[in-house]
């Protein structure tokens, strides 16, 4: 059993790197591979409106209504510490929803500094 659990292992390790790649955003660039699932039609991750962020003090606020994201069916209210934001590289937020609308896995927001 071990033998064939280390098999599967090495197989999934070498697999080529675009079977294991993450959808582009918009912009040409990449979600990383633990926020992305699916593609850019039908992925969890994309760009959402400046209007749907607000920046505190501690982070971000982020608010959708149904249709704010591809996969948001009805209103939500999500909080992301600043220190687990990750780096936009399109300066635009993105957010990437995950197993379902209700997980928030990843939030992209643009460099903050001056």
């Amino acid at each position: 059993m071990r033998s064939i659990l280390a098999l599967v292992m090495i197989a999934y390790a070498s697999a080529s790197p675009s079977s294991l790649s993450a959808h582009e955003a918009h912009a040409g660039w990449k979600y990383e591979a633990y926020c992305c699932n699916g593609n850019e039609h039908t992925g969890d991750c994309q760009m959402i409106s400046t209007k749907n962020v607000r920046v505190t003090s501690n982070g971000y606020e982020i608010s959708l209504k149904a249709g704010e994201h591809r996969l948001v069916t009805k209103n939500h209210a999500f909080s992301v510490p600043q220190s687990e934001a990750r780096r936009s590289q399109d300066e635009e937020y993105h957010l990437c929803l995950y197993p379902n609308e209700d997980t928030l896995r990843c939030f992209y927001a643009p460099d903050m500094s001056y």
